[in-house]
């Protein structure tokens, strides 16, 4: 149809009743129209069968049409850089699609193909900026129909990249926290202590690291069971983050074995921390199951033997630090358990020298 004929016969269906197609008559694009408005527009349609298979058109076309669907059904897909195909929505009926590429002068993002044989109805890029000039009240309504649709991809897409960034936290989170305490994983604790060395370039930068052992844990899961000891794991987390500040790092390593990375701290105030968590853990009373599968409660103790290694006084490295501090923890232990053992035996309360 050339622009003449298009023209007039906008202009004669302004005084026709509206054509009797549901579909068409029902789709956003032709939002807030009157009968003789969507009679207006339809003029300057054309009806286009389209083979199950075929595409209406692909991606990296320029945008010469837009489309309303009919009947059948079609479906979205975006070239991946593998090659392959990915679906990214399917067309419901009497929804209108290419408009962006007429507007913006772009080539087309997506591949949109028939999975089944489909209707459309197209409309030129010229007839588009012809009805926007020629009928201005028209394409009033017709611009607010796409930035009406436009606003709902946006939400939509907002959604979904917030539920990817969710997703994406909750990701990032699992994979560098112990699931039963939701303190720090190994991975992480070993991660924060090469990040500190890798940053101290100068080989000055104090810090301490803590190895915890619980004292015993075994026997309170073959008397109460395992739920016991988890409860014991969990309360054991509460008092590592309660006695340490905001920038340590409390990590459970396995089973009832824990540390505490204490970044610029100095000997001294590494022992303070070392005796208020182990203090804390002693203090700290847990309800657990009387027996395994029990319902009935009753409180237990626990204990913690730990292990203190200063950095770069007992390791100017990741692995000496962690052997240092590993060390230092066997020491505690054999010395009698609940208590706290420096790595090379010192004091360092009052020693106003530090490391």
């Amino acid at each position: 149809m050339d622009k003449a004929d298009a023209t007039d016969a906008a202009r004669e269906n302004l005084a026709r009743p509206p054509t009797e197609n549901p579909v068409l008559m029902n789709s956003p694009f032709f939002t807030d129209m009157s009968g003789l408005e969507y009679n207006a527009a339809t003029a300057f349609m054309e009806r286009r069968k389209i083979r199950k298979g075929d595409a209406v058109f692909r991606q990296g076309d320029m945008g010469e049409e837009m489309f309303i669907l009919l009947e059948g059904s079609l479906s979205a897909f975006r070239s991946q850089s593998d090659g392959t195909q990915r679906r990214i929505f399917d067309v419901g009926l009497g929804h209108f699609f290419g408009e962006m590429s007429i507007i913006a002068n772009e080539p087309r993002s997506a591949t949109i193909r028939a999975n089944a044989a489909s209707d459309v109805m197209v409309i030129q890029r010229a007839d588009f900026y012809r009805i926007i000039f020629e009928f201005p009240m028209l394409g009033i309504k017709i611009l607010n129909s796409i930035i009406a649709l436009q606003n709902v991809w946006l939400g939509q897409s907002s959604q979904h990249l917030g539920d990817l960034m969710r997703w994406g936290e909750t990701a990032r989170r699992r994979a560098i926290t112990d699931e039963l305490t939701g303190l720090y994983n190994r991975r992480f604790l070993e991660d924060s202590i090469k990040d500190h060395f890798d940053h101290d370039s100068a080989g000055i930068r104090k810090a301490a690291l803590l190895m915890l052992d619980l004292d015993r844990v075994h026997a309170i899961n073959e008397r109460c069971g395992t739920l016991a000891g988890d409860l014991v794991f969990r309360a054991v987390a509460g008092v590592l983050n309660a006695q340490t500040r905001s920038g340590d790092i409390c990590a459970r390593l396995a089973g009832d074995e824990f540390a505490v990375f204490l970044p610029d701290t100095d000997g001294d105030y590494a022992l303070v921390i070392a005796e208020n968590i182990r203090g804390a853990v002693a203090g700290e009373e847990v309800m657990v199951p009387e027996k395994p599968n029990a319902v009935s409660r009753v409180p237990i103790r626990t204990r913690t033997s730990i292990g203190l290694a200063l950095a770069p006084r007992h390791g100017g490295n990741p692995e000496n630090l962690i052997a240092a501090a590993d060390a230092a923890l066997i020491r505690a232990k054999e010395l009698g358990r609940n208590r706290v053992e420096m790595a090379d035996g010192a004091k360092t309360q009052g020693d106003a020298g530090g490391v």
